[in-house]
């Protein structure tokens, strides 16, 4: 066993930037720091051009960590909830936040994928400012394109804050109110001011949640209504591998000095140690055999394939071959599944995509020696023996 295998591996998407006429992907230490300390191997994914393609390929993932970025494109969630913005106040809000506004769609698409497969197979999910907008945005949330155009100018007088300020990165602070019995409020209880549940934290940031996905509750406020943090509590047990939270500020910056682990309160770091803790439950989860995560409901449809699956063992027809191919395929087969069948399909030299035309193919070349390793591999996947049980019955 490796030292690899100890370690839950979290998941970063890297973000891109221009050194010397090229690009260059780079994620802040702050965060890869904090994951090192607290007991996980950060795994960076470059948001190279159809990376979005090969997510399964950087298996095991035990927690996905997305941070900051650029503004979303627009055109993934303003369709629930058209912009009011004038063609003049967008070329404004261009001109202010130059370095935001050009769109990455190429990170987008990564990180959307990201996202829905954390929610499928209840990975551990940690996004941090535009990660938590990423978040709410594929959980049917929309966003602000502004704040202070949308929402800053309607706050009355004394209730506007500054979200972003590009003379003081780190230093830059401002209030939140922290709602109870939420895991923000557990994790800086210690720090809080009981009288107005509020603290101080780092923000950089001119979008921001609009409105929150349904399955979501907040965890802390701006003055200005804004939502700074939220969370599922149907998928937060961090004991039990379970954490799906956004946060819009940054608590990995506020450090009382430079690259210090001394924070403005205790629970910046208690952040990310709660979020590794979850995912090494969720690694020591799904290493047992037995767990299999988003069980689908079984129906008809497919305890008709199972029957043929378990039939096609015996490879004597190919259209029942074909059948287990495309069972394979069939998108009603957990990804649990799926994966360890895809594994017994890659011993002969073959994938789930393929493996219809890949059988074919082998089978006219040589059949003997194809329903040799076929029913060899099959034998050995003492897991599918459920399927065969479940087509008995």
């Amino acid at each position: 066993m490796t030292a690899a295998d100890l370690f839950p591996h979290i998941l970063i998407v890297s973000r891109r930037t221009v050194r010397k006429n090229k690009f260059v992907d780079f994620v802040g230490e702050y965060h890869l720091d904090l994951i090192v300390r607290y007991g996980a191997v950060p795994v960076i994914l470059p948001r190279v051009s159809g990376m979005d393609k090969f997510l399964d390929s950087f298996q095991p993932i035990h927690g996905v960590l997305l941070c900051e970025g650029e503004d979303i494109d627009p055109s993934l969630h303003e369709t629930k909830s058209p912009s009011s913005l004038s063609p003049e106040e967008l070329d404004e809000i261009k001109k202010l936040h130059a370095g935001d506004t050009a769109l990455d769609k190429e990170k987008d698409l990564i990180e959307m994928k990201l996202v829905k497969l954390c929610l499928e197979r209840g990975i551990p999910y940690l996004g941090i400012c535009r990660g938590s907008q990423m978040l709410n945005v594929a959980c049917g949330g929309t966003l602000y394109q502004d704040i202070g155009t949308e929402l800053s100018k309607k706050c009355p007088s004394g209730h506007t804050v500054k979200h972003i300020n590009y003379d003081d990165y780190d230093g830059h602070r401002h209030i939140i109110k922290v709602v109870e019995n939420t895991p923000l409020h557990n994790w800086f209880e210690g720090s809080i001011n009981k009288e107005n549940m509020e603290i101080l934290v780092n923000s950089y940031h001119h979008q921001g949640v609009k409105s929150l996905g349904k399955r979501f509750v907040p965890m802390a406020f701006a003055p200005d209504g804004l939502i700074e943090g939220f969370y599922d509590p149907e998928a937060y047990n961090p004991q039990e591998g379970k954490f799906l939270v956004g946060l819009q500020f940054h608590p990995e910056r506020m450090r009382l000095q430079p690259n210090s682990y001394e924070f403005d309160y205790p629970g910046c770091a208690t952040v990310y140690q709660e979020f590794v803790k979850a995912a090494t439950a969720y690694q020591k989860k799904v290493s047992t055999s037995s767990y299999v995560p988003n069980p689908v409901p079984v129906k008809k449809e497919m305890e008709k394939s199972k029957i043929k699956l378990v039939r096609s063992f015996s490879l004597k027809k190919e259209s029942e071959l074909e059948a287990l191919a495309e069972f394979l395929e069939s998108n009603t087969v957990s990804g649990f599944r799926q994966d360890q069948m895809r594994l017994r399909l890659i011993q002969m030299g073959a994938t789930v995509r393929n493996s219809s035309s890949y059988i074919k193919k082998k089978l006219n070349e040589d059949k003997e020696i194809i329903e040799k390793n076929m029913v060899g591999a099959m034998s050995i996947g003492q897991q599918l023996s459920n399927l065969m049980c479940a087509s008995n019955a």
